[in-house]
């Protein structure tokens, strides 16, 4: 049976696609290959897919819902879905809001249209965010905590969808899993994260921007936890009890808020490099921690993260090493 993955060129729709033609799935990529960051990094990636079996691939903006339903036509019928692209990034959404409200918000309602119309469908897993959780000073932030004041515009485009899946859930009975990543790094990883930024100045001798002066934390994600997890939400749709509509949100994270400046000293140790540190004041959008309980996901889906920060940053500067060649 197809499987959809949007945004398929991206980082962890990469990573997804991957995983689930390992295990025998046919798989329909979809992406713009939008020129927000590196278009070549997202050529590598599918690249990657292309070489593999059973893997087809559509380019086309997600908000051009005629144009996706043309495309995706010839694969028809497709009753699973895993929606991964949008515009990412908190801090670009100050420069360019028009774009996320296009890509996030009506490329969600596209996709949910999609779902919509599909005979016998069966299951939409798509990626919300840690960043709904806004200025919220409990932690960790349970998916039981109030989401209403979002802090950047990026956001409140991922808390639209989130609505907007209840709402078709409620109208439509249609089963869907929201998905609040928390900061996910790992190999072919995006080159606007800090990892990434942080890995290319050190490596370059150069200096490091620190928000904050240093005091954020992050709850670090590794890429291989967060596939795992998006599979398990796309195994698992929520059943229709009549009186609940068929959607849940769950958040997928590593359960462990780690200090920025503990992941810098673990690059200078993965790298041999130290820092040249500049710190900087808070950025606008920005939240000083993130702490996800993911109590429900591991209830509901068996997710188990297992890769401590410790391990993953040497991977990711392994990876870093052999892609650019340094």
């Amino acid at each position: 049976m197809t499987v959809l993955v949007t945004g398929a060129a991206g980082f962890i729709g990469f990573h997804v696609a991957t995983a689930l033609l390992a295990r025998g799935e046919t798989v329909v990529g979809l992406d713009n290959l939008s020129p927000y960051y590196d278009v070549n990094l997202k050529h590598a990636r599918l690249d990657q897919l292309k070489r593999l079996p059973r893997f087809s691939f559509v380019q086309v903006d997600i908000e051009n819902h005629d144009a996706v339903k043309a495309a995706l036509a010839p694969f028809a019928p497709i009753q699973r879905i895993v929606h991964l692209a949008a515009q990412a990034g908190v801090r670009y959404s100050l420069e360019a809001p028009f774009t996320y409200a296009e890509s996030n918000v009506v490329g969600h309602l596209s996709i949910l249209e999609l779902a919509r119309s599909t005979p016998g469908f069966k299951n939409l897993a798509y990626a919300s965010s840690s960043s709904v959780y806004g200025g919220n000073t409990k932690l960790p932030f349970s998916v039981d905590d109030r989401v209403d004041q979002p802090v950047s515009l990026y956001a409140a485009t991922k808390r639209a969808c989130e609505l907007m899946s209840a709402s078709y859930a409620h109208l439509f009975r249609l089963p869907q899993v929201g998905l609040r990543f928390f900061t996910v790094y790992g190999p072919w990883g995006r080159p606007d994260m800090s990892l990434f930024l942080f890995t290319k100045a050190m490596l370059a001798g150069e200096p490091i921007h620190i928000f904050n002066r240093g005091q954020m934390a992050r709850d670090f994600t590794f890429i291989d936890d967060i596939v795992a997890g998006t599979i398990a939400a796309l195994d698992h749709p929520p059943a229709d009890t009549g009186t609940v509509p068929p959607h849940r949100v769950y958040n997928l994270g590593n359960h462990h808020s780690e200090p920025l400046l503990r992941m810098i000293e673990l690059l200078e140790q993965a790298t041999g490099k130290q820092a040249v540190r500049i710190l900087e004041p808070m950025q606008p959008g920005d939240v000083e921690k993130t702490y996800a309980d993911i109590d429900a996901a591991v209830r509901d889906l068996g997710y188990s993260p297992h890769t401590r920060l410790e391990d993953g940053v040497p991977k990711f500067v392994q990876w870093y090493r052999a892609y650019h060649k340094v």
